[in-house]
């Protein structure tokens, strides 16, 4: 395990706290010599700044809509693929291929194939109900980036939830049939209860994982129009690599490391219990 603990600390552990030191710092590049110990005036900015707060309720509402409409569909998906059907190898194949794309090119795709207001899918299939050409990354920048993310990330609620149907026993369906419960009880009295484990699980996973969302706004919309799809990790790369102030974006990076920290203790602690 050496070696990939090596990398591991060299990778991660280290320039994270070079973050944490220049989030405590105030230093101007554009002046040499004018660094000095902030203490934790960074922080309090982050705290105090609007586009912040803006930028974390814009984070908020795409974490808390496109995790619930994954997991929906999920399990939605996850209960068609657990019966025996001819093509179900291929069909959950097909499912899963949203997941395998990179977020670079399924934002492009979505981009150029999907939303493109002249030759888009999504036009051309509406064009027969008598919908004009839509420029949907333009007029509904924050759903088209919730789209996106529901469309790469509903395979993987599929998947856990899945695991988890197949690992309930077939005898307490059997013994509800012997009762003369009807498919419906069936799932509310057996498959839901012994299903909150993993779905728990993976809404709280793709949350951490939401929260970390920069590729897909920044090659969708590059956070517009008027920041109303920037993520916190957009909004501290632009903080950082077009405002250059390196200290306040750092601060940024640490405030957002604390949120997911807590998650992932969320998240240890939902697993701890579950055994």
């Amino acid at each position: 395990l050496l070696p990939a603990l090596i990398f591991l600390i060299l990778g991660t552990q280290i320039p994270f706290l070079f973050t944490l030191y220049y989030s405590t710092q105030s230093w101007n590049l554009v002046r040499p010599g004018s660094q000095e110990f902030n203490w934790l005036n960074n922080y309090v900015d982050v705290f105090r700044d609007s586009q912040f707060r803006e930028v974390a309720l814009n984070t908020v509402i795409m974490i808390v809509g496109t995790v619930i409409i994954s997991v929906i569909l999920g399990l939605m998906l996850a209960l068609l693929l657990d019966r025996k059907f001819i093509g179900r190898s291929l069909i959950r194949t097909l499912l899963i291929t949203p997941f395998l794309v990179t977020p670079v090119a399924g934002a492009l795709i979505w981009k150029t194939a999907m939303f493109d207001p002249v030759f888009g899918l999504i036009n051309f299939v509406l064009s027969p109900f008598g919908v004009e050409q839509i420029d949907w990354v333009s007029r509904f920048p924050l759903a088209a980036v919730m789209t996106n993310l529901i469309w790469q990330w509903t395979p993987f609620m599929m998947l856990l939830i899945l695991a988890g149907l197949q690992s309930i026993p077939r005898e307490l369906y059997e013994a509800g049939r012997m009762d003369g419960m009807t498919r419906w009880q069936e799932f509310r009295e057996i498959t839901l209860p012994l299903l909150k484990g993993p779905i728990l699980v993976a809404l709280i996973v793709r949350s951490m994982d939401a929260l970390r969302t920069f590729e897909l706004p920044f090659n969708l919309t590059d956070g517009g129009p008027v920041t109303a799809t920037e993520s916190l990790s957009l909004y501290a790369y632009k903080v950082i690599f077009d405002f250059i102030e390196f200290n306040y974006g750092a601060a940024i990076v640490v405030v957002q490391f604390l949120v997911i920290f807590a998650m992932s203790l969320l998240y240890i602690l939902t697993l701890r219990n579950k055994d």
